[in-house]
C-alpha cells in the first residue's frame, strides 16, 4: 500500500468542493452578530480608503436565487428596466408589482472582532437600520472617524434574539466606545488587515443582461417553467413548479395591467428594452 497517495485521497475528500467550497469561503470572510454583546473594530477599506460602507444592490425573491444587480458594475438591469416601465402606468397594481422587483440594498463593511484579531478582517453585511446609525455617528463631532487606526473607535454592538424583537429576527444596536484607541499596537499587523479584506462583490455570482432577462421572465410567467422528472421505465413527466406570482401582460401602448393567469409573449417582452 502507497501511504502517500492514500494521504493525497483523504485530503482530496476533506477538502470541500463546488458550493461547499463557496460557502466555506463566505463563512470565513463574513461576521454575523449573535445574541449577546461584541466589541468590533471598522478599518478603512482597501478599495476606498475614505469611505468603509461599500453599498450593492440585490434582487430577492425573483426564483430561488439571488441576484446581484448588473447596476453595481455600471451595467443596465433589465429587471429595473422592467419596473421603470412599469412605473409609466398608473396602474396600483403594476407599481405595486415595480417596487417588489426593485433591487434591495445591502451594506458591507471591514471589520476586525476583538478578541478574534486572529481571524483577521471579515465583512459584516448589514441593512438601512445600521447603516444609518454608523454614518450618523461618523457625522457626530464628538464621535467622528471611527475607523481612523491611531485614534479611530471600536464600536459596542449588542444584539437581541426574537425574545426581545416580538420578531423572527436578532436586532442589534451599535453604541462607540468613550476613548479612542489604535487599531492595533502591531505595524506589520495594521499593514496585513489593511491590504487583506475580502471583496464583497466576490462571493455573488454575476449573471448576464440576457439570464437575467430569462429569469424575470420564468418568475412572471411561472406556468410555463416546468421541472422535468423520468424514473426507468415510467414515461416522461413534466411537474408544474408550485410559485404562482401575478403575471403582467402589457398592453399595445405599455400601459401595463395586471392579470393572473396571462403571460407576456417573448416579443413584446423583449419590446420593453427597446425604448
Amino acid at each position: 500500500m502507497n501511504l502517500n497517495l492514500i494521504q493525497s485521497k483523504l485530503s482530496e475528500m476533506n477538502t470541500p468542493k463546488g458550493g461547499s467550497q463557496k460557502a466555506n469561503e463566505r463563512a470565513l470572510s463574513f461576521w454575523k452578530p449573535t445574541i449577546g454583546k461584541a466589541l468590533v473594530r471598522f478599518v478603512p477599506s482597501n478599495k476606498n480608503p475614505e469611505n468603509p460602507f461599500t453599498e450593492l444592490y440585490f434582487h430577492y425573491g425573483i426564483g430561488k436565487r439571488t441576484i446581484i444587480s448588473p447596476t453595481n458594475f455600471g451595467e443596465k438591469d433589465p429587471i429595473i428596466e422592467f419596473s421603470k416601465e412599469l412605473r409609466k402606468t398608473k396602474e396600483p397594481e403594476n407599481w405595486k408589482m415595480a417596487k417588489k422587483l426593485e433591487p434591495k440594498m445591502r451594506v458591507f463593511a471591514p471589520v476586525i472582532v476583538r478578541g478574534e484579531e486572529d481571524k483577521g478582517v471579515r465583512l459584516w453585511e448589514f441593512g438601512k437600520e445600521i447603516y444609518q446609525a454608523l454614518l450618523s455617528l461618523a457625522a457626530d463631532e464628538d464621535v467622528g472617524d471611527f475607523t481612523d487606526i491611531l485614534e479611530g473607535r471600536d464600536m459596542k454592538v449588542e444584539t437581541v434574539g426574537p425574545d426581545t424583537t416580538g420578531t423572527a429576527y436578532n436586532k442589534s444596536t451599535i453604541l462607540p466606545a468613550m476613548k479612542t484607541t489604535q487599531l492595533s499596537s502591531n505595524n506589520t499587523e495594521v499593514e496585513k488587515w489593511l491590504e487583506n479584506q475580502p471583496d464583497p462583490t466576490s462571493f455573488s455570482k454575476r449573471y448576464t443582461f440576457d439570464e437575467i432577462k430569462q429569469f424575470l421572465v420564468e418568475f412572471l410567467n411561472p406556468e410555463e417553467e416546468t421541472v422535468a422528472s423520468q424514473s426507468a421505465g415510467d414515461e416522461f413527466l413534466a411537474i408544474p413548479k408550485t410559485q404562482t406570482p401575478t403575471a403582467v401582460a402589457p398592453t399595445p401602448n405599455k400601459a401595463f395591467a395586471l392579470k393572473p393567469k396571462e403571460t407576456i409573449a417573448d416579443d413584446e417582452f423583449d419590446d420593453l428594452f427597446k425604448s
